[in-house]
């Protein structure tokens, strides 16, 4: 007859281990560093960490650790009434990668007039959290140079300088335009043309540099085209002209998404028929681009697989003291659909 277990409140670490027949720093790492755990013991543990309830006290783990289990995320400004669906999906992501490793994430940003590196600065001063996840990282980011000379643990979604630590993940934003380009090309495309951001931000930089190293890879010149400050009828305006022009492109790879729409819009308003007269291209799949007529061909971010690098190097940085020496880039997905044609 099986021997009585203890269930719920009262169940310790200690009475996990017996039951599984491991030590208590097995069942501490199924909890914390489940990778170090060969499969088998970890579901052996997992199961019966389920089937007692067992609940680590947080509270004690922290004072042991020294850690409180929170990640810090000074999330982006945005518009409320016409919100990035995009960062939008990275939040979530983000949340679940933290939650699955046992940690919180807190979102923070700066009052109305403070500083950056001065909100940073009160969250490590009153120890409320153990690392920061960053995003939209510009070059010479003032938190990045804030934390790397507090040495504080932070990992970024961006690249970061070569001065600083290179705990950061990004997309392989310029494989992904030579990729598009290629895809261009293939289906017979030699006039490709680029819609640019009129913002100089880095990941916009590395889609231009991304288009123009495809271009040079298939012998072929393209025209590049920006609209100032971003607004929707000078994008139309803009690319209406381009459209317009005795030699024009037969497609158009857009640096967003965003911009693609005004392409659309552009295209209809010259009578040419998308996917037939006109191959268009964008960036970042947001959700709309599937409900386009014809729905656009774009890249898509791996958002889960980029929230868990991001989650585990942190923790690594936090819990081993490990800064890993270099940056990971992930592959974007191109997404194929008939606004390209072919």
């Amino acid at each position: 007859m099986e021997a009585h277990r203890p269930r719920g409140r009262g169940v310790t670490i200690e009475d996990v281990a017996r039951a599984a027949g491991v030590s208590r720093q097995t069942v501490s790492n199924a909890l914390n560093a489940p990778y170090r755990l060969k499969a088998e013991t970890l579901e052996r543990v997992i199961t019966l960490i389920e089937e007692l309830g067992y609940r680590p006290d947080q509270s004690a783990r922290s004072l042991r650790s020294g850690t409180r289990r929170i990640i810090a995320y000074p999330t982006p400004e945005d518009d409320p009434t016409n919100p990035n669906p995009l960062m939008g999906g990275f939040l979530e992501a983000v949340v679940a990668a933290a939650g699955e490793a046992g940690y919180h994430i807190l979102l923070v940003r700066p009052h109305s007039g403070q500083d950056q590196t001065r909100a940073l600065e009160e969250l490590i001063a009153a120890r409320t959290v153990d690392g920061f996840l960053l995003s939209d990282v510009l070059h010479d980011d003032a938190r990045v140079t804030y934390l790397a000379g507090r040495g504080f643990p932070f990992v970024a979604f961006g690249r970061t300088a070569p001065a600083h630590p290179q705990n950061w993940v990004d997309v392989d934003t310029v494989q992904a335009m030579i990729d598009m380009v290629g895809l261009l090309a293939a289906a017979g495309h030699r006039r490709i043309a680029f819609l640019a951001s009129s913002s100089r931000l880095p990941w916009m930089d590395h889609r231009r540099d991304g288009f123009q190293t495809g271009m040079r890879r298939h012998g072929l010149h393209g025209q590049e085209i920006s609209a100032p400050g971003d607004d929707p009828g000078e994008i139309v305006a803009a690319t209406r002209k381009l459209l317009g022009e005795r030699v024009r492109p037969t497609a158009v790879i857009a640096a967003g998404d965003w911009l693609a729409l005004g392409v659309y819009a552009a295209a209809r308003a010259e009578g040419l028929d998308i996917g037939a007269d006109l191959a268009v291209a964008g960036f970042n799949d947001l959700p709309v681009t599937a409900f386009l007529q014809p729905a656009l061909t774009t890249v898509r971010l791996p958002l889960r697989r980029i929230a868990g690098a991001l989650v585990d190097r942190l923790l690594k940085t936090i819990e081993d003291g490990v800064t890993p020496q270099a940056g990971l880039l992930l592959p974007g997905e191109l997404v194929v659909r008939p606004s390209s044609g072919g």
